[in-house]
């Protein structure tokens, strides 16, 4: 195999950064100073803009969030761009370069992969198929009023004048901005697609377990959902009464190895590896892979709230970025009618017109994370222009594409496509032959020079959600809010509803496919035809309630609804449901004794940062005779410990240590290199070493193996499956899970309570690294940090751009699957990975007395006062007032900007 190579992760134009630091140091603080603010945009005064048909108003508060108003739909929409390219539009050109794989048209060779990567998805070209045949004719001329707003605040501005990034980028290349078109902000929905994509990264991590570890082993550490302890979403509306799927999903022992699937998985272990590190590498720019990418969201009846109408609550969960993913916004007609029928305040995406999350005059919504399996791997046999399919030999299609370098030559790459999808494991240059280890069933076609993988996603089909984000704006009541989710074809999403009349629902959306064969836990085989999707769930056939008897419903990426209540299969790889009971029993246990729920009682929650798995754990590891005082003195940290994971805790602190060396020693040291983190090299028995572990000279035959993955999505992250996991193994004391061998630091371990012990002691060594020898002076918060990084020229560059563009760190409360989700990988550090991207608690009686927050602030420009103005009120647990009517808009406002038509436009 050849030598692993570098990664490139976030490493974008390092000569742009080296430039930059030169002219920093050359002009001084004149070159700082004017060429950072050059970008602020104009927040007061008049501007004249192309297009308009009559004056919008966009009102400023003091975090510079605007609330536009305008007389018509579309002037509404093309303010809304141009508003967007004031703040935001370098990210908004970095993300359309992304989604279209030319990101190395601005940062240069290094992109090149990740380019032809995109490119074989083809996100670009599914959403031009979107928005040529699939989208209504009121949505087009709705992305194109956006579109024509962006391009009137291009047409008056260039260079340092959009955003500081470019007086970097125009030092080393000529890189002008193109205009912006509709398909540019369509396509945007690919990328939160694949952030949110379902178990892909699963699948893949079952097959590379598959090298080391036996089938009952591999669902030990994947369990069932425990539908007895942890309540799914639906138990009481379900689905439509008529709903009768059960000729189209056959259920499957899934430790069973149905026609040589687990051995042809086996066999691919070298593409997925290559596929595996494609994969680690595009979320420096999307967002973290695996377990943490999720939501909070609950809503509660007006019968069990303070006010007398529903309370709800969102907080999604994505990985930090500079600036935030989200950007708060209002797009208010000065008179709603069937014409123009936006009142609409919430969290917007720059570079997308409308509001995602949020709410108008009559209804409040939410999003979280379905976690549906829309995504399958099917391997492939290729031989000379063909591929296997049914028994015959069948030519795959193919295309040409031209990937542009700045400060390089062209490249042109051929992409490969199967009825399956098109073929990913050609997209990295250490694709190699399949792996030799595994043996393929009989009913496999021979490997020869290796299987292919392609890719079967929902996302790669054209659809028509861009139409339900205007539908979920406008909509009125219940039934529209449903109509509306039954264009939200992907990604798939939990809905959560509320409005002003008191009512309350959740509704699953999207294009969620059924399978014939298998169950989309390892990668199938695409020879054989009855592995194929055979169709979508009927959207009238998802499940759904309305003004359930609990008086309250919770998504928070837990199992749907109970299979025996269903008739057709979402996934088998939901969140355990440790978030979502924690929201339940908090709301029960004010509800039980009579109270009622408040808007204080929902911020308590949004912030409630409980281990919930130290309760479990934590009275196991008190029972343990530790002799050493060194240690034992750490121990003491946990009898008291409440197991609240505040910033200043040294109970959480060690808790949190301990919980990660427990992981290490019993599960992470035995996990294939695939899994493992990058450069962390282990001796072990090879995997195709069968035979009794000692040779004739009485020695152990070990190899050295290094790990392969980043410390973002590495194994064991810690997550709540693994709670689970942990959970179920503290039954088996001397399961081999347990077992772990000496080193030269420490005894090795034989049984549950030795591991326990182990695992305590390494962790007090550790933090005694980490922190000091004083465990008093130790803290979560001074482990479990977050830095906030430009996703582009601040990731790796010199120490004056990262000073320049980064913001950090704060000292963090909270962790992985509590409620308050700053989550971490326990494989890879402490380290915050993920976040609560924003939070909102909207007020369904009273709009204006909503609170909302954003992970940073409305501005994308360095030094500008809104750059990070609110992450200290974030971090802190505090919010924003989130004004809705014009009078309370106006009360807040500290700047107006009126935008007019431009004379003859």
């Amino acid at each position: 195999m050849p030598a692993k190579k570098p990664r490139r992760r976030g490493r974008l134009i390092v000569i742009a950064l080296v430039v930059l630091l030169v002219a920093g140091v050359g002009y001084g603080a004149w070159w700082s100073v004017s060429t950072v603010r050059a970008s602020f945009p104009q927040v007061s005064g008049e501007i004249a803009i192309d297009g308009l048909s009559a004056p919008v108003t966009v009102e400023r508060d003091a975090n510079g969030i605007p609330q536009l108003y305008g007389d018509t739909a579309t002037d509404l929409f093309r303010a809304q761009g141009y508003v967007h390219a004031q703040d935001r539009f370098w990210e908004m050109d970095v993300r359309r370069h992304m989604t279209a794989g030319r990101l190395s048209e601005m940062f240069g060779e290094d992109q090149v992969e990740t380019d032809a990567f995109l490119r074989t998805l083809g996100w670009h070209r599914v959403a031009q198929e979107e928005f040529d045949n699939e989208l209504s004719e009121e949505t087009k001329e709705f992305l194109v009023a956006y579109s024509e707003g962006v391009n009137a605040y291009l047409a008056e501005h260039s260079g340092e004048e959009i955003s500081v990034e470019y007086a970097a980028l125009d030092l080393v290349n000529d890189y002008r901005p193109e205009e912006w078109q509709p398909v540019d902000s369509v396509a945007w929905l690919k990328a939160m697609a694949w952030d949110l994509r379902g178990n892909m990264e699963d699948e893949i991590d079952r097959a590379f377990m598959s090298e080391r570890f036996t089938p009952e082993q591999i669902e030990e550490l994947y369990p069932e959902y425990p539908y007895d302890r942890n309540r799914p979403i639906v138990t009481e509306n379900g689905a439509d009464e008529d709903t009768d799927g059960g000729d189209f999903y056959p259920v499957e022992d899934p430790v069973e190895d149905p026609d040589g699937v687990q051995d042809a998985a086996d066999g691919v272990t070298t593409q997925l590896g290559s596929l595996s590190e494609t994969l680690d590498e595009i979320p420096a720019l999307l967002g973290t892979n695996g377990s943490g990418i999720g939501s909070n969201s609950w809503v509660v009846h007006g019968d069990y709230t303070t006010t007398g109408k529903p309370l709800l609550a969102n907080d999604p969960h994505l990985a930090p970025s500079l600036p935030g993913v989200w950007y708060q916004m209002g797009l208010h007609c000065s008179e709603v009618t069937e014409e123009c029928p936006f009142d609409v305040s919430g969290f917007t995406f720059s570079g997308m017109p409308g509001v995602i999350i949020g709410h108008n005059q009559d209804i409040a919504w939410g999003l979280t994370n379905l976690g549906a399996d829309v995504t399958d791997l099917r391997l492939e046999k290729l031989d000379h222009g063909n591929y296997l399919r049914d028994g015959e030999q069948v030519p795959y299609d193919t295309r040409t594409e031209e990937i542009r370098v700045a400060g390089g030559e062209t490249r042109e790459i051929t992409v490969r496509s199967t009825v399956n999808g098109p073929i990913v494991s050609d997209r990295h240059e250490e694709l190699e032959a399949l792996g030799n280890s595994a043996p393929v069933d009989a009913g496999a076609p021979d490997r020869g020079s290796g299987y292919a993988v392609s890719l079967n996603w929902t996302a790669l089909r054209p659809s028509n959600t861009m139409d339900a984000v205007f539908g979920l704006n406008a909509a009125r009541d219940w039934d529209e809010f449903r109509a509306a989710a039954q264009d939200f074809a992907v990604p798939s999403q939990n809905l959560i509803y509320a409005d002003t009349e008191g009512n309350i629902g959740y509704q699953t959306p999207g294009q969620i496919p059924i399978r014939g064969a298998g169950d989309g836990r390892y990668p199938s085989p695409g020879w054989d035809s009855s592995y194929d999707w055979t169709g979508f769930i009927p959207q009238d056939e998802l499940p759904w309630e309305f003004n359930p008897e609990r008086g309250y419903i919770v998504t928070a990426n837990q199992a749907v609804i109970s299979p025996d209540d269903y008739a057709y299969h979402l996934t088998d790889d939901w969140s355990y449901g440790t978030r979502s009971q924690r929201i339940e029993d908090l709301i029960q246990t004010t509800v039980e004794d009579g109270g009622k729920i408040s808007m204080g009682d929902m911020q308590d929650i949004q912030l409630d940062n409980s281990n919930e798995m130290a309760k479990i754990l934590v009275p196991r590891l008190l029972e343990i005779d530790i002799s050493d005082p060194y240690v034992r003195e750490a121990q003491e940290l946990l009898e008291g410990w409440d197991f609240s994971q505040d910033s200043d805790s040294p109970g959480a602190a060690y808790y949190n240590a301990v919980w990660r060396n427990l992981l290490q020693l019993a599960f992470g040291n035995k996990m294939p290199k695939e899994l493992r983190v990058e450069d962390q090299c282990l001796w072990v028995r090879p995997a195709d070493d069968s035979e009794p572990m000692e040779d004739l000279d009485g020695e152990e035959r070990l190899v050295e193996e290094c790990g392969e993955r980043s410390p973002d999505t590495a194994q064991p992250d810690g997550g709540d499956r693994w709670f689970e996991v942990v959970r179920n193994l503290l039954e088996e004391p001397d399961s081999e899970w347990w077992s772990t061998p000496a080193t030269a630091q420490a005894a090795g371990a034989e049984n549950l309570d030795e591991l326990l012990a182990r695992a305590m002691r390494d962790a007090r060594w550790e933090l005694t690294a980490e922190l000091g020898k004083d465990i008093d002076t130790w803290s979560w918060g001074r482990l479990h940090q977050l830095m906030l990084n430009n996703q582009t020229l601040g990731t790796e560059g010199p120490g004056p751009v990262q000073w320049l563009l980064n913001r950090g760190p704060w000292n963090m409360a909270g962790g992985s699957d509590a409620v308050d989700a700053t989550g971490w990988n326990a494989a890879g550090g402490y380290d915050v990975t993920w976040v609560p991207s924003m939070r909102m608690i909207v007020n369904l009686d009273d709009l204006d007395e909503s609170l909302w927050i954003n992970l940073t602030g409305a501005s994308g420009h360095a030094y500008h006062a809104n750059y990070t103005d609110q992450t200290d009120l974030w971090a802190r647990g505090e919010y924003l007032p989130w004004p809705s009517s014009q009078e309370a808009v106006t009360e807040r406002s500290s700047n107006t900007l009126n935008l007019t038509p431009a004379a003859g436009g």
